[in-house]
């Protein structure tokens, strides 16, 4: 599970490190605290053969007395132990996506509370018996779109590549699909192209769905080449999702 975890996290942009026992945990919190680099989160298996992740935080809480959050992973139901957790600010259900760790930092490293992270700070958005098509080839950036639009009511379909965004809008009804939001680079058939073959499809729902770029390039070049290719606008990665809902509520 460690070596997986360092993994996802690095595929997140974080710097992980891991240790297989309680005991070098607690070592590597106290020496990275002494030379003044504390880690930004710890995070434990509740199981451990030396000793369990409960009592390696109350060790990390009792050596270093600081505030790092420190997050259990466990695959079982947690109850039983949550009331004997000092010093433990969550718990992670295993098997661990990356989109649960992704969530994890949000909430526990750059403090962004439930609440924002899924939109609500400004608007409850509802979206019910619209269509969206998202199409992004990233699994992760896929599943963390997907989960902030699930709030909306929305149906969400995904689509992992230009080409199969083009064949699901050319398979359906006249205007089944109320918006596409449509990653910029990816395998097979990028976002420009898709939405040019879309745009000069003989229907008239070609010429009107909205499209929303999603990309980490928001340079002047990089908007205009979008617009040309036929599109409404765009959203900037890493997605905020009060921008997202706020730009789709405006086109649908």
């Amino acid at each position: 599970m460690c070596e997986y975890t360092v993994s996802s996290l690095k595929t997140l942009g974080a710097e992980a490190e891991w240790v297989d026992s309680g005991k070098y945990a607690v070592e590597k919190v106290i020496k990275a605290h002494d030379e003044k680099r504390d880690f930004d989160i710890v995070i434990l298996d509740w199981m451990m053969p030396d000793q369990d992740g409960i009592e390696t935080a109350k060790k990390i809480r009792a050596s270093i007395n600081d505030d790092i959050p420190i997050l259990i992973v466990s695959a079982y139901d947690w109850s039983e132990i949550e009331n004997k957790a000092v010093g433990v600010n969550g718990f992670l259900q295993k098997p661990l996506f990356r989109s649960t760790l992704y969530r994890a930092l949000e909430k526990y490293v750059l403090k962004t509370n439930e609440e924002d992270y899924l939109g609500r700070k400004t608007n409850n958005y509802d979206f019910t018996n619209k269509n969206i098509l998202l199409v992004e080839d990233n699994e992760l950036n896929r599943d963390i779109a997907a989960e902030l639009l699930s709030i909306t009511k929305a149906n969400i379909e995904c689509a992992s590549n230009g080409k199969e965004c083009l064949d699901m809008f050319k398979s359906c009804e006249e205007n089944y699909y109320d918006i596409i939001l449509m990653d910029i680079q990816m395998p097979v058939m990028n976002g420009y192209e898709a939405t040019k073959l879309i745009r000069n499809l003989e229907r008239k729902d070609s010429k009107t769905i909205p499209i929303l770029a999603m990309t980490a390039d928001v340079f002047s070049e990089d908007i205009h080449a979008a617009i040309t290719a036929g599109m409404n606008g765009y959203l900037s990665k890493p997605l905020n999702s009060s921008i997202m809902l706020k730009e789709i509520n405006k086109l649908i």
